[in-house]
């Protein structure tokens, strides 16, 4: 039976929890009123998180504008593009770093922490140049193939791979079992929730990125939507309201947030397996 203190901490706890979520519920309760009632006043009725009067104005406004279904599905297409690409990058490379031997192994290793420390913005000038080059901007692969040779993504698989006892994978050597059928029939099951975290992972991260698309994409067919909501938001804020602003927010931000919380035990099992096997 649950004692007095347990019903304390959880309370503690969810006190910050919901500080953390009223920015979210406020930002939902303006996209959910009318613009000309928060030109007068954001905070009607209960702060501004109730949305009284009610209304869906403002999104049936976004999803009227042409581009926006075509910014989803650019931003669909390069979240799972990348997602995969980062996945069978990291996997093979992590799983060849951690199990396999070869020349010049360790100064590999070395290399790929290096990348670790190197920010994403001090490559954006040679990126943009070597794309230019290829004439790859605006495109599906100038916004995907940069992204792919994640550090972070090879060093987690090659942690995981490493936990992994090597007792089965010597037995199954013994039966004559190839390396490759090791990796596919063996360890990449074994990864599942260090794979699914390295997923969610990325593609919240492609979805949300914003610095690069920006850069690389020119034309407004090309926009992923956060940087399409974002080319409309200074004409929003200055003739149609602070709702239509705010709905682009909401609209960018349901996916990932639906994502997470479906995958979400994944992601604590990942991190469990971790300390465990540490």
């Amino acid at each position: 039976m649950l004692g007095r203190g347990y019903y304390w901490l959880v309370t503690a706890l969810a006190i910050p929890a919901f500080a953390w979520l009223v920015p979210i519920l406020w930002m939902v309760s303006l996209s959910l009123q009318p613009n000309d009632v928060l030109a007068r006043t954001t905070s009607s009725t209960f702060f501004g998180l109730v949305p009284i009067p009610f209304t869906l104005d403002n999104y049936t406004a976004l999803f009227s504008f042409g581009h926006t279904p075509l910014w989803f599905l650019n931003s669909a297409i390069v979240a799972f593009g990348m997602t995969f690409a980062v996945l069978f990058v990291s996997t093979t490379a992590g799983y060849a770093l951690a199990r396999l031997d070869f020349p010049f192994k360790k100064g590999v290793i070395v290399f790929c922490l290096i990348g670790l420390m190197v920010p994403e913005q001090a490559v954006f000038i040679p990126l943009y140049t070597m794309f230019a080059d290829l004439d790859w901007h605006n495109s599906y692969h100038a916004l995907i193939l940069p992204r792919v040779a994640v550090p972070i993504g090879v060093f987690l698989m090659m942690q995981f791979f490493k936990a992994i006892p090597s007792d089965i994978e010597e037995a199954a050597r013994l039966d004559g079992v190839s390396w490759l059928q090791i990796f596919w029939h063996i360890m990449l099951p074994l990864a599942r929730p260090a794979i699914t975290t390295l997923a969610i992972l990325t593609f919240l991260y492609a979805w949300n990125d914003y610095l690069w698309p920006l850069v690389s994409a020119q034309k407004r067919e090309i926009f992923t939507i956060t940087l399409g909501l974002a080319s409309l938001q200074s004409n929003f804020a200055q003739s149609e309201g602070l709702g239509r602003v705010m709905a682009s927010g909401v609209i960018a931000t349901v996916p990932v947030v639906l994502l997470f919380l479906i995958f979400q035990r994944y992601v604590v099992q990942a991190m469990t397996a971790g300390g465990s096997k540490g």
